[in-house]
């Protein structure tokens, strides 16, 4: 269904700081940025906009792991079973691919919003529990020069 390839798996945790510190210790792994949104507008599965605080960062190796702060009350939140989110594709089109999606009986959650269509990204939930997110592919590049790459070591953190 959709044209691009896989390039992350999102995994929600309590606490940004800490998880980065351990899968750090345990794989090794280094991190770019941690990019926050006070607001990110969304749009949920009804129609309802809504501006919810957003924090997260990437590996700087593909395919990337997505760490996000757990947000009580809204998509990103633990649960006692998989704190596995979702697996992220590239988009061509958010729009196009969102409405295959939905008729392929793989319901829109929420979705960055332009207006009343998605756009940026949006999180499809599958029948099999788990979630599917398309991202704007035309974001890659500068995602790759900033939230891809290592971070320095000091706080080098981004507010939005």
């Amino acid at each position: 269904m959709v044209a691009s390839e896989h390039y992350h798996v999102g995994i929600v945790v309590p606490d940004l700081e800490a998880g980065r510190a351990r899968l750090t210790e345990l794989f090794g792994v280094a991190w770019g940025p941690i990019v926050e949104f006070d607001a990110l507008p969304i749009l949920d599965a009804s129609g309802n906009e809504l501006e919810v605080p957003n924090r997260i960062c990437y590996s700087a190796s593909a395919p990337h792991l997505e760490l996000i702060q757990e947000v009580p009350g809204t998509v990103w939140e633990c649960n006692e079973y998989s704190n596995l989110h979702h697996i992220g594709f590239w988009s061509d089109s958010v729009t196009a691919d969102s409405t295959r999606f939905s008729a392929s009986h793989c319901p829109l959650q929420i979705c960055g919003r332009d207006g009343r269509v998605p756009s940026t990204f949006a999180y499809h939930r599958d029948p099999l529990g788990f979630r599917i997110e398309l991202f704007d592919v035309d974001l890659k590049p500068g995602m790759e020069e900033t939230m891809f790459k290592p971070a320095p070591q000091v706080s080098s953190d981004t507010k939005c």
